[in-house]
């Protein structure tokens, strides 16, 4: 065996560093801040898996909580990171869930779908490892919530060969699910895809009908995997690109039109609200205080739900009714899940309120080093590592992908004079950079390509 020299192993390990900072590379006027976000991505590189087997655990590396159980969150608040800045590690990480793949089709058939793959809510080996059903397996969403991850990858890094060898696989096993435990239903007039007893994102209301965040994740899932089959990338059983594009066309989205919000579920907005005027704040957060059965009979939510699905779509709804719902379920929202803060500071950057987002992301980007949840001896939360680079990239810098399109939309909070990050876009690296009069976007790498800044098609040649 060929010897090395400890000088070797730290010329290795710098090379490795240099190479992430040179893609992932954060700058923020505030000083608090750039160490902040620095720390939360160092700390997000060190934990991902990278040999197709392994994934992030709730935790990371840093901690015993959660058991290193993987859930929702690495998909939702953590890929992203990886997809936009480190695609390598993202294909690895997204062919983790390929590899238990099996396990998911076994574990739908036990849940009574005829055909289709579920993916476990909370595992290390695929096989399920939650003892809480009512917010464990119920929350059927991760099928759909790792299906929008295979699309963002694809979307980003334009990997065809990943997406026909496992992407579209997944995709079309989650999607045969929703065909298999969704159903039609008389809704408003018309027959409309449902889905009954389901648990979505948000864990104190639970059981529901028609979870909305559920149904718009499925419907995109299905949606997805019609484009992959009319595509080429996979083929399928006769008929099925015909009904899972029936079943998205008419996904059921529930939408109160007395009090003109975005509903949850069928009935969250019926109940009554939770008695937070009563509710000292030693009280928080609820589930160690309440009985389950308590918290279920009111509105109150953990963690946003509703509004995340309106952040991850925000052509679904104009300004005025983001605005509304924001408004609405700021108000019954307790953020006792470090993963709630984040999004409220996205949507509120969407919404202009500039402040309000400078707040929500000052706890999102410091939470673990000032101890917000006051349980960080137990591990980092990692997600909301993940969500504070979500908070700096999709929030205040506006960023999505919209029918392939890349954006940009300027929101920087005043107390902010300048921010800039770098992301890899379809083989390009890109340096945005922000300040309150300019939004510049620098191409590294890559060949010469149009996206939209500040809501106009711009050329970015250099």
């Amino acid at each position: 065996l060929k010897k090395y020299k400890i000088d070797d192993y730290v010329a290795h390990n710098q090379s490795i560093l240099n190479n992430f900072w040179h893609q992932s590379q954060v700058q923020i006027s505030n000083e608090k801040l750039e160490k902040g976000i620095q720390y939360n991505l160092f700390q997000l590189f060190q934990s991902a898996g990278r040999n197709g087997l392994t994934n992030i655990a709730a935790k990371g590396i840093t901690g015993p909580g959660y058991e290193g159980h993987y859930f929702w969150d690495t998909e939702m608040y953590m890929l992203p990171f990886f997809i936009y800045t480190q695609p390598a590690i993202a294909k690895q990480l997204l062919s983790y869930r390929y590899s238990i793949l099996p396990q998911a089709k076994t574990r739908a058939k036990e849940l009574g779908a005829a055909k289709g793959a579920l993916f476990a809510w909370r595992t290390i080996n695929g096989e399920e490892a939650s003892a809480y059903y009512p917010a464990g397996t119920a929350a059927y969403h991760i099928d759909a919530d790792i299906a929008h991850a295979v699309k963002l990858y694809f979307d980003v890094t334009g990997d065809k060969k990943f997406l026909k060898d496992k992407g579209a696989k997944i995709v079309l096993e989650t999607a045969r699910f929703w065909l298999s435990f969704g159903s039609w239903s008389k809704r408003e007039g018309k027959e409309q895809f449902t889905m009954f007893k389901v648990t979505g994102p948000d864990e104190y209301t639970v059981l529901v009908d028609n979870n909305y965040y559920t149904n718009r994740m499925a419907k995109e899932n299905l949606a997805f995997a019609a484009w992959l089959i009319k595509n080429g990338y996979i083929k399928a059983d006769e008929n099925e690109e015909v009904n899972f594009e029936k079943a998205s066309c008419n996904m059921y989205l529930p939408y109160d039109s007395d009090k003109r919000i975005t509903k949850q579920d069928d009935d969250s907005p019926e109940m009554p609200v939770w008695p937070f005027d009563k509710t000292p704040k030693s009280n928080y957060p609820l589930l160690l205080h309440y009985h389950p059965l308590v918290i279920y009979r009111y509105q109150v939510n953990k963690q946003p739900d509703t509004l995340l699905a309106e952040m991850l779509f925000p052509a679904d709804q104009s300004k005025k009714q983001l605005e509304r719902d924001y408004n609405y379920y700021e108000k019954i929202t307790t953020h006792d899940s470090s993963l709630s803060r984040s999004i409220f500071s996205i949507l509120a950057s969407q919404l202009d309120k500039r402040d309000k987002a400078f707040n929500y992301y000052m706890d999102t980007s410091l939470m673990d080093l000032v101890d917000l949840q006051g349980n960080a001896r137990d591990g980092l939360h990692e997600a909301n590592l993940g969500g504070s680079w979500l908070g700096l990239t999709y929030g205040f810098a506006g960023m999505h992908i919209q029918d392939g399109i890349l954006h940009i939309t300027n929101h920087l909070p005043n107390k902010i004079d300048r921010l800039s990050f770098r992301i890899c876009f379809q083989n390009r690296l890109l340096e945005v950079q922000l300040d309150h009069t300019n939004t510049k976007i620098e191409l590294l790498k890559g060949m010469p390509f149009k996206m939209m800044v500040n809501d106009k098609m711009l050329k970015i040649t250099k």
